[in-house]
């Protein structure tokens, strides 16, 4: 049984109209979007539960299998960008664990970076996709220009997630929009739904953080803020 559940998982098909799915795209991005929900619930399970659905998606993208037969290029950026996740994940999984815990329980408390945590961030921005963009154009790349911002943009935003930067949130709605345009001109349509459906709950999430950041203490405050009393 169990090796029959393996075998489906590996190499089995969805059919739906017109052709078919490769189960671990789609199983991928299940687990996907359930370490997004649980990222934005601010819970540690986001980490280890992403890490599934990153290895999966790495088998995906690295051989261009589609639906039980191969597409025409993988995409080296999208499979380059599930290695980086599980690097990301085990610090933000290490983070998150050793952090201080959030007044409502929350693995910790989400907080918008400061003037110069954004000027690095942007710098960081700038060189990921110059470097990614090199690496994308060597190694031959489908479309090294999209695919080097989703690499890049990914891997700050989750960082940025690490590190409870609410703009993190931002950061991924920009790699949704591109990211939509690029996986359906290459024919991943599940992973380009799930990308549609991610800048939806990205905007959700955003709200989520932006709420706990102005409702909970900040990382060095004790009490909560309270009313001045006038003299």
């Amino acid at each position: 049984m169990i090796e029959t559940a393996i075998q489906w998982l590996l190499h089995g098909v969805i059919p739906v109209a017109g052709g078919a799915l490769a189960v671990r795209e789609v199983v991928g991005n299940l687990f996907g979007l359930a370490s997004a929900v649980l990222g934005m619930r601010r819970t540690v399970w986001a980490w280890p539960v992403g890490l599934v659905g990153n290895v999966l998606l790495f088998t995906v993208f690295v051989t261009g299998e589609l639906g039980g037969h191969t597409a025409g290029e993988p995409l080296w950026g999208q499979a380059g960008r599930q290695l980086m996740f599980v690097a990301v994940g085990v610090y933000g999984f290490w983070r998150w664990t050793h952090g201080a815990d959030a007044a409502d329980g929350g693995a910790l408390t989400p907080r918008w970076a400061s003037a110069g945590e954004r000027l690095r961030l942007l710098g960081l921005a700038a060189l990921g996709y110059a470097a990614a963009y090199v690496l994308l154009l060597l190694i031959g790349s489908w479309g090294p220009v999209t695919e080097a911002w989703i690499l890049a943009g990914s891997l700050l935003a989750t960082w940025g997630m690490a590190k409870g930067y609410v703009e993190f949130w931002l950061v991924w709605i920009a790699v949704d929009v591109v990211g939509v345009t690029t996986l359906v001109q290459a024919g991943y349509y599940p992973t380009a739904f799930m990308y549609l459906f991610y800048g939806v709950f990205c905007v959700a999430g955003l709200v989520a953080w932006v709420r706990a950041s102005r409702r909970l203490p900040g990382p060095t405050d004790t009490t909560r803020p309270t009313e001045e009393v006038p003299a």
